[in-house]
């Protein structure tokens, strides 16, 4: 049974948008223009264009800088920590010492971010919720409650996915941490 072409080319654009930043400048300029065209309709579409480079050159250098941090956390480049990523991903374990030893690296820091981060989580929710209950009320006041109540569902369709990602991404790196301390184990028997 083969691959369909369109799950192809799918799997190609994942690929290519995990592992190249240029591929991801060039998708948060296309979003970026077409939201502002969306919500300024009366702008001249150069201005759009202009909005929309400067969303992409804020989001590429924020990632860039993040993913120097994690490159030096890691002592990896930014083209293996994208292979380490996909590992965790699949759950595919390196074979490699140096690898193994960068991909716990990589686990460590990751589940240190996530357990920061875990902290914070009940203020983003409870503000995300203030801001839905905010709409809403904007909105019965206004005399309209579909756009407000499409707003509370977006926002709580919202949390579910954050907290659906955040405990698949730590069930990946719990998983990875005891495979490699298994593999490491292993090794020395």
């Amino acid at each position: 049974m083969s691959i369909p072409e369109g799950v192809r080319v799918v799997g190609a654009i994942k690929r290519w948008l995990d592992r190249s930043l240029t591929a991801q400048a060039v998708l948060v300029l296309v979003v970026g223009v077409g939201v502002t065209a969306l919500f300024r309709r009366d702008e001249h579409p150069a201005l759009w264009l202009i909005q929309g480079v400067l969303y992409a050159a804020v989001a590429v250098t924020f990632l860039a800088l993040q993913r120097r941090r994690l490159g030096r956390a890691v002592g990896a480049g930014p083209g293996e920590i994208a292979r380490l990523h996909r590992g965790v991903r699949h759950r595919e374990v390196p074979r490699e010492p140096e690898r193994r030893e960068a991909m716990r690296r990589l686990v460590d820091v990751q589940l240190r971010q996530m357990e920061g981060a875990r902290r914070w989580m009940p203020y983003w929710f409870a503000a995300m919720g203030f801001i839905a209950v905010a709409v809403i009320v904007l909105g019965a006041v206004g005399g309209t409650l579909v756009l407000p109540a499409v707003t509370a569902v977006g926002v709580i369709a919202l949390w579910a996915w954050v907290l659906w990602m955040r405990r698949r991404s730590l069930d990946r790196l719990h998983h990875m941490r005891s495979a490699l301390a298994r593999g490491g184990e292993q090794a020395q028997a």
